[in-house]
């Protein structure tokens, strides 16, 4: 779930900048982050590496999705056999009244 949290916040934020990127001019200064530094781009480069950004992300959210359908899947095909096998043993000792069989005496004897 917080893979999935992660996607949504990353997201928002592309979004965000994508929006904010669009309405500067094509005079405008535009940097990104590298690092811990700024380094100056133009802005359709920056458009670029936010959309493909955006296509990841959502590439990533399809593959996990789909990961968490089969997990869920397989969950409930555990489930289903652990429950047959307890149906399966209770069935068992309630039809199994018969004694246990004697105890072998000692053969030394």
């Amino acid at each position: 779930m917080t893979q999935r949290q992660n996607l949504e916040i990353e997201k928002r934020e592309t979004e965000k900048a994508l929006d904010e990127l669009k309405k500067a001019s094509d005079m405008d200064a535009v940097f990104k982050h590298a690092g811990t530094i700024l380094v100056k781009s133009t802005k359709q480069e920056m458009i670029d590496e936010l959309e493909e950004r955006q296509e990841m992300t959502k590439t990533r959210s399809t593959v996990l999705t789909k990961q968490e359908d089969r997990v869920k899947e397989i969950l409930k095909e555990q489930e289903a056999k652990v429950t047959e096998m307890m149906k399966g043993r209770s069935a068992e000792t309630a039809t199994s009244t018969t004694p246990a069989p004697p105890a072998e005496e000692n053969p030394r004897k």
